[in-house]
């Protein structure tokens, strides 16, 4: 699987899901299905990768803002669904977080930035197809700590300072 046909199941589950989370994991799981164990894999190691890349101090500052806050877990779970918003958003959040104010069509805390299961999608897919778990990616591991400057999460003031549209257009 290349990294084309990885973003295009992104982009068709997620527009099958209408950008429900949870369904597009459903959905995500049973095309992983239709495809043999080694392209699972394959999308395993696209996804893991994304996740690792996505593990930065900027995008940890974004998702405190749009979920008015962000523990590990939440975090952890914000970058699976910002995978899960499919190439344009991924990479454009990666690159600038604070350009998520203009990527973003609307954010609900309450819905959005939880796609905890999407991370597993592939692990359940691969699992129901071999009935074995997921073998190991080869990937290195993700960074003992976040790339980039670190922030304080409880510093509004820096916060809206790094992150003006962002903080404009969901906190103001």
């Amino acid at each position: 699987m290349d990294e084309t046909e990885f973003w295009e199941l992104i982009d068709a589950t997620r527009e099958a899901a209408d950008g429900d989370a949870e369904d597009q994991a459903d959905m995500l799981v049973d095309r992983l299905m239709q495809l043999d164990p080694e392209r699972v894999v394959d999308f395993a190691r696209h996804f893991e990768s994304r996740y690792n890349r996505s593990y930065t101090w900027d995008l940890w500052g974004a998702a405190v803002i749009l979920l008015s806050g962000a523990s590990d877990d939440a975090f952890d779970y914000f970058r699976c669904w910002l995978i899960g918003q499919g190439r344009e958003v991924f990479e454009g959040g990666i690159h600038d977080p604070d350009h998520l104010a203009e990527l973003l069509e609307d954010f609900d805390e309450e819905v959005d930035g939880d796609g905890e299961d999407l991370g597993y999608a592939a692990d359940e897919a691969y699992e129901q197809l071999t009935g074995a778990e997921t073998p190991d990616l080869g990937l290195p591991d993700q960074p003992a700590e976040p790339t980039g400057t670190p922030i304080d999460p409880e510093d509004e003031a820096a916060l809206a300072e790094r992150f003006p549209r962002l903080w404009a257009r969901f906190r103001e």
